[in-house]
């Protein structure tokens, strides 16, 4: 029995190792990130041109966010643009609010999107048919719940000419509104950091491509030349789909920080959270379900595994070298599960520490919500996302050729 206990306990301990170091990689990835990715309005602006820019603005159900957006658009210190925003068939009074702006602001086109078409996500659906009325050279998308500086065009359209990009995308400050968000959204971005960091998609050897949807902004050609968003018309992450697609076609891109000048909501309450876990591991399964499954479960051991290991470890009688071992390799990787909430939550999300401290309950959240989505998608069920249900049927049939 002893020994079967110390088989068990070195087990777990040798997972628990592979834990640390997992989370000492992330978090020099963090700290990294932090220091070296370069800033929005941080550079030798050398562009001497001023083309247009089409600001293209889905909006669905909007009314809480859109006049906030609206404004801030059209206080913009850049001359040379318009504001394309298209009404996504909301069922409240996005619409209204719109063509109220229009009637004030002549830089405001209002667009009535078409009826969805199948097989296409509705937000994709509506940034094509804002497209179809730009008449600028460079598009900027954001989204209705996303907040802008002053000067954040002329700062995107300086740093765009200045380093000859062909895209650019930024990273806004996540507003927040409930705890349950504010203690979740920590563990989420910790990964922003590894994979899709800023200095993997900066860096042309690596073939990582990303945008923010709430502000990315392009060339008119590099956006055609990719398939537009026709070209990711199934995805649920549009705007990662399509940075990636410019990134793979060779066009030069840059992503950079601007969270001191560009708000976006990422969760509005507790259900827009719970969809929007879902929505991070449906696309992953439709396109390969072994490898979603296995991300699920390095999500779930890297996330919250150590925290009721190390409970268990304490509640019990230590009396094994085996278990001491096991207790203390829980603790290691539980404070360092912790120190990235921590710095995430101070230098990344710029929210009060105390919701680092809530960093078990939050990753719990997060495993039951990516489990959740990989549960929908085995199942072959419907994905409910900003009012409407997608057939999974359709997207997995799409996701097939990607």
């Amino acid at each position: 029995m002893e020994l079967i206990l110390d088989i068990f306990n070195y087990t777990l301990t040798a997972i628990l190792i592979g834990i640390c170091g997992a989370w000492v990689f992330l978090i020099k990835s963090m700290v990294d990130s932090f220091r070296f990715t370069p800033y929005l309005d941080r550079f030798e602006n050398t562009s001497k041109t001023n083309p247009k820019v089409s600001v293209i603005l889905p909006a669905r159900n909007e009314e809480e966010f859109i006049s906030k957006c609206l404004d801030s658009l059209i206080d913009q210190d850049y001359k040379n643009y318009e504001i394309i925003v298209i009404d996504d068939s909301s069922e409240d009074n996005t619409q209204k609010i719109i063509y109220k702006y229009a009637e004030k602001h002549s830089k405001v086109i209002p667009i009535i999107a078409r009826p969805k078409p199948d097989g296409w996500m509705g937000k994709n659906w509506a940034c094509m048919e804002g497209y179809k009325k730009a008449s600028g050279d460079l598009l900027l998308f954001t989204d209705a719940d996303t907040r802008h500086s002053q000067n954040v065009i002329s700062l995107a359209v300086g740093h765009l000419t200045s380093f000859n990009l062909d895209a650019l995308s930024a990273i806004p400050k996540m507003m927040t509104f409930d705890f349950w968000t504010k203690v979740t959204l920590p563990m989420i971005s910790t990964f922003l950091h590894s994979r899709f960091s800023a200095l993997n998609v900066n860096n042309p050897a690596k073939k990582t491509g990303y945008f923010f949807g709430s502000f990315f902004i392009l060339k008119k050609k590099t956006y055609e030349n990719v398939g537009m968003h026709e070209g990711v018309k199934n995805e649920i992450i549009e705007d990662g789909a399509l940075g990636k697609k410019v990134k793979e076609a060779g066009h030069k891109m840059k992503m950079v920080r601007g969270d001191h000048l560009i708000d976006a909501v990422w969760a509005r309450d507790k259900s827009t959270l719970w969809n929007a876990l879902k929505r991070l591991m449906i696309p992953l399964y439709l396109q390969n379900g072994k490898i979603a499954i296995g991300i699920f479960f390095a999500v779930a051991f890297l996330l919250f595994v150590p925290f009721p290991i190390f409970a268990v470890s304490l509640s019990i009688p230590i009396e094994a070298i085996s278990s001491k071992i096991l207790c203390i390799s829980a603790a290691v990787a539980s404070s360092l599960i912790y120190a990235g909430a921590i710095i995430e939550t101070k230098m990344g999300l710029h929210i009060r520490l105390i919701h680092a401290l809530f960093a078990p309950l939050g990753s719990l959240v997060v495993v039951l919500g990516f489990l959740s989505g990989l549960l929908q998608a085995k199942r072959n069920e419907s994905v409910m996302w900003r009012g409407r249900r997608y057939s999974m049927k359709d997207h997995t049939q799409n996701s097939i050729s990607i």
